[in-house]
C-alpha cells in the first residue's frame, strides 16, 4: 500500500490543454448545430422514422458510456494496476450518462411512435394484459430515471474520488472507489438488463428473451474497450499519455478479442436455444433477420463482429502495434452500430 499513497506528479506536456483544440470543439460545435436543425427538419417531416432513428442512437451511444462505466467499476474492484494510466479516459465517457439523459427525452415525448404496448387500451391484447403491471406508463418513467440516477451516480462518484486523489494523493480515495465499486457492480448489472429490457425489447412486447440483457452487455463491453483504445491512440498523436506502452496496447487488444468472443456466444446460445425450441413468441425476433433485406445485414454482423476481429486479433503483433489494432478497433464499433440497428 505504501507504493499506492504516493503523490506522483503527472509529466511535463500530460496536462490536457484545451486551448490546444480550440478548432475542433468550434467545428464540434458548428457540427451540433447543424445536426440539431436537420433533426428538428427530420421531426418534421417524418416525425415516426425521426423517433426510430433517434432511438437507434441514443441505445448505442448508451451501450458505449456503459461500457466505459463497466471498465472503470471493473478496475477498481480487482485493484487492476495496468488501467491506471487510462482510467481517466473511461471515467470520463462513463460520465457522460448524465448527458444522455438530456437525449432520452425525446424518446419519452415520441414513446408513442416506438413502443405499440402504449397505444393498446386495457383488454384489447392477452399477452399485453399480462404484462401490465411491469408495461406500464408510471413504472417504465420510474425506471428510465432510476437507470441515470443510479448508473449516473456511480460514474460521478468514482471519477469525483478519481480526481481528488489526483489533487491531494490521498490513499483513502482509492479504498473509497474500491467499496464505491463493489456497490455499484450489481446496481451496473440490474440497470443496464432491465434498461435493455425496457428500451430495446420493449419495442415488441410480444417478443421476449431471458438472454437479452447478458447479449447487450457483451457488445457494449467489447465496444466501449475498443473505444478506448482509438482515444487513448488519438491522445498519443497529439502528444498525451505517453505512458502508455505496447504492452497497454496489448492488454486492451486481449480484451477486445475475449468479449468477442463473449457476445458470439451469447449470441450463438440465444439463436440455438430458441429456434430449437420454436415458441412463436421466442422466434418471430430471427424469422424477421433472416429473411429479405435483413439477411444480408445479419450475415454481415456475424462475420464482421465476431470471425473477422476474432482472426485478426489471434496475432500478437496486432495488438501491439497501435495504428493496426485502432483500425480493429474502428470496425468493431461500427459493428456495434450494426447490431443495434
Amino acid at each position: 500500500m505504501s507504493e499506492r499513497s504516493q503523490i506522483v506528479p503527472a509529466p511535463e506536456g500530460e496536462y490536457f490543454e484545451s486551448s490546444r483544440f480550440g478548432g475542433l470543439s468550434l467545428l464540434l460545435a458548428g457540427g451540433a448545430i447543424v445536426g440539431l436543425f436537420l433533426c428538428v427538419i427530420g421531426a418534421v417531416k417524418d416525425e415516426p422514422q425521426f423517433s426510430f432513428s433517434w432511438m437507434f442512437g441514443f441505445i448505442y451511444f448508451f451501450t458505449l458510456c456503459c461500457g466505459c462505466l463497466f471498465w472503470t467499476i471493473v478496475h477498481h474492484t480487482t485493484d487492476a494496476e495496468w488501467s491506471v494510466v487510462v482510467r481517466r479516459q473511461l471515467e470520463n465517457i462513463g460520465l457522460l450518462l448524465f448527458a444522455l439523459a438530456v437525449f432520452a427525452i425525446p424518446i419519452l415525448l415520441l414513446r408513442h411512435h416506438l413502443f405499440e404496448w402504449m397505444n393498446i387500451p386495457p383488454g384489447q391484447d392477452a399477452v399485453l394484459d399480462s404484462k401490465r403491471q411491469y408495461l406500464n406508463w408510471p413504472s417504465f418513467l420510474l425506471r428510465a430515471l432510476l437507470y441515470f440516477v443510479l448508473l449516473g451516480g456511480v460514474a460521478f462518484f468514482l471519477r469525483r474520488l478519481s480526481v481528488a486523489q489526483d489533487r491531494d494523493g490521498n490513499p483513502r480515495c482509492t479504498i473509497w472507489m474500491r467499496k464505491v465499486a463493489f456497490i455499484g457492480l450489481p446496481i451496473f448489472g440490474l440497470a443496464l438488463t432491465f434498461a435493455a429490457f425496457d428500451w430495446v425489447m420493449g419495442l415488441n412486447f410480444r417478443w421476449y428473451s431471458t438472454m437479452w440483457g447478458p447479449y447487450i452487455f457483451a457488445g457494449a463491453a467489447g465496444s466501449s474497450m475498443s473505444l478506448l483504445v482509438l482515444v487513448v491512440t488519438a491522445l498519443r498523436q497529439a502528444g498525451y499519455l505517453k505512458v502508455v506502452t505496447m504492452e497497454h496496447y496489448h492488454i486492451m487488444g486481449k480484451w477486445m478479442l475475449a468479449f468477442s468472443i463473449f457476445w458470439a456466444y451469447i449470441g450463438f446460445s440465444q439463436y440455438m436455444l430458441y429456434w430449437y425450441a420454436n415458441i412463436p413468441e421466442e422466434t418471430q425476433y430471427f424469422l424477421v433477420r433472416n429473411t429479405e433485406s435483413w439477411w444480408p445485414l445479419s450475415m454481415l454482423l456475424v462475420f464482421g463482429r465476431f470471425f473477422g476481429p476474432f482472426a485478426i486479433l489471434l496475432l500478437q503483433g496486432i495488438k501491439k502495434h497501435p495504428h493496426q489494432l485502432s483500425i480493429v478497433a474502428g470496425w468493431i464499433i461500427l459493428m456495434q452500430a450494426l447490431d443495434m440497428y
